[in-house]
C-alpha cells in the first residue's frame, strides 16, 4: 500500500520547533483507540507515506525504526493528519499484531477497544471469521448462507431484542441488544458495507438537523 504523499503539505510541517521531531498519535483506524506516541522526523514522514507502514525516529536508538521489522508487528498505515499548528500528526493505521512491546494491543493500559471501539473490533473479527470454514464457524456459515439469511436474522433478534425491552431485566436486554447489533454488523458484510456506512448517514441527519427550523 502506498500513500499520496501530495496530500501533505511538508511545507506545514514545523519539524523545527521540536527539534527536528513532531510527535505522532498512532490510532487504530477502525476501533480509534490510541496505540501508542512515538517520533517523526522528516524523513521517517516520508518513508511512511511511500511505504505504507509507520516509521518512525527513535530518540533512545538516535535514529530510524519502522515498527514490526524485528516483531513482526506492523502498523499498516490509512492515513497520516496534521494539527492545526503543523506540528504533530495523528496516524491512522491497521495493526498487524500489538503495538506494545509489552505484547499488549495498546501502550496505554490492558483494555483493548474500549467503548464503541467495540464495534470495530467485531467488524474486524466478523471479516476474519467470513473465510474460516463454514464448517467451524457460525459467522462464516451464517456469511456463506447470503444475505436474505443475515436479514432474516437480523429480524429475529430484533424481536427478541424488543420483547426483552418490553418485558426482560436489564442484563436480558443488554444480551439480547448484542445479539441484534452482532447479526446486523453480519449482514451490513454480507451486503458489502461497514458501519462507518451507517454513522455516514447519521451525520448527514445530524447536520440537516442543525439547519431545520
Amino acid at each position: 500500500m502506498t500513500l499520496d504523499i501530495t496530500k501533505i503539505d511538508f511545507a506545514q510541517l514545523d519539524f523545527a520547533k521540536g527539534g527536528g521531531l513532531i510527535p505522532a498519535v498512532v490510532q487504530d483506524a477502525d476501533t480509534l483507540q490510541v496505540l501508542t506516541l512515538a517520533y517523526m522526523d522528516e524523513a521517517a514522514l516520508r518513508e511512511t507515506l511511500d511505504s505504507g507502514q509507520a516509521t518512525f525516529f527513535s530518540r533512545s536508538r538516535g535514529g530510524r525504526w519502522r515498527k514490526g521489522e524485528t516483531s513482526g508487528d506492523f502498523l499498516n498505515v490509512v492515513s497520516v493528519t496534521p494539527d492545526c499548528d503543523g506540528d504533530a500528526v495523528v496516524v491512522k493505521v491497521r495493526p498487524v499484531g500489538n503495538a506494545c512491546h509489552l505484547n499488549r494491543v495498546s501502550c496505554f493500559g490492558d483494555e483493548d477497544a474500549p467503548g464503541l471501539g467495540r464495534i470495530g473490533r467485531l467488524e474486524r473479527t466478523i471479516h476474519v471469521r467470513a473465510q474460516a470454514d463454514p464448517n467451524n464457524s457460525w459467522t462464516a456459515r451464517l456469511i456463506a448462507q447470503g444475505p436474505k439469511r443475515a436479514a432474516q436474522k437480523v429480524g429475529e433478534e430484533g424481536v427478541e431484542t424488543a420483547l426483552a425491552g418490553a418485558a426482560g431485566d436489564e442484563a436480558e436486554l443488554a444480551s439480547e441488544a448484542a445479539d441484534l447489533i452482532y447479526h446486523l454488523l453480519v449482514l451490513l458484510h454480507a451486503r458489502n458495507m461497514v458501519f462507518q456506512d451507517v454513522l455516514v448517514v447519521l451525520a448527514k441527519r445530524a447536520e440537516a438537523a442543525k439547519t431545520d427550523t
